[in-house]
């Protein structure tokens, strides 16, 4: 692989915000910026923008993805330093989208033209990777909490990759239900549903293989039935640090 394969790392949930012990998603991510760039320590960047830039978590990143791992920068558009987006972002090898509200992302996102940024970026080869709203943004559509406790389709997304993706699919008791219900009707459009601590990874927009931290973790893509209701149909897994 090089720099010019648009890669796209969606996870349902995990890695260093909600797996800090597990390093296996991450790592993945980490080694294809390295296959994409031809850099033993690739240049990753955080953006934080879904939970408001938590320090915790930016901390955390920064301590994971140090030298000699990678070269770590964070993009904050809540305490905005950068002037030019797209040079900070055009430089990366990757880029680290965290969990959290994906309307307010989406929101902040375009305010600030980021949206384009992100799109150049990823045609240009730098590996897009996140977990949660951090790995739905790069749908069109999707379930989100952003607006409360009760899930709700939420359509708009960046649109880069095609259809919906649900995550968190088994580990919330809404997801499944509801995203069999609004595929089924045809309110969200077919697309894929991914468990915590497993990611589907896409290729020139085209799915090429699903991944986990945990065994017991799955992916599975969720279309129509033709008779009101969807159907699922399990991917193949691999298992990473095998």
């Amino acid at each position: 692989m090089s720099r010019g394969v648009r890669t796209i790392v969606a996870m349902g949930g995990g890695g260093f915000q909600m797996e800090p012990e597990d390093r296996l998603m991450d790592d993945h991510v980490l080694a294809l910026a390295r296959q994409c760039s031809g850099r033993d320590t690739p240049r990753i960047c955080l953006i934080p923008t879904a939970t408001a830039d938590d320090p915790t978590l930016v901390e955390r990143f920064r301590d994971l993805f140090a030298p000699p791992r990678a070269e770590p920068s964070v993009l904050s558009l809540f305490a905005r330093t950068d002037e030019d987006l797209a040079d900070l972002v055009g430089r990366q090898d990757s880029v680290y989208v965290t969990g959290g509200s994906t309307a307010n992302l989406l929101a902040l996102w375009r305010l600030h033209g980021l949206d384009r940024v992100l799109r150049r970026a990823w045609q240009t080869g730098v590996v897009l990777a996140g977990m949660s709203a951090g790995a739905i943004c790069w749908f069109e559509s999707c379930t989100t909490d952003s607006f409360g406790p009760t899930l709700r389709p939420l359509h708009g997304g960046l649109g880069i990759l095609d259809g919906s993706l649900i995550p968190h699919y088994h580990g919330e008791p809404q997801r499944r239900p509801l995203c069999l219900g609004l595929i089924g009707d045809g309110t969200l459009p077919a697309g894929y549903a991914v468990d915590d601590g497993a990611a589907v990874v896409f290729r020139d927009r085209e799915l090429v293989e699903a991944v986990a931290s945990d065994a017991a973790a799955g992916a599975w893509r969720v279309e129509p039935d033709g008779r009101g209701g969807a159907l699922e149909t399990a991917l193949e897994v691999r298992l990473l640090g095998r």
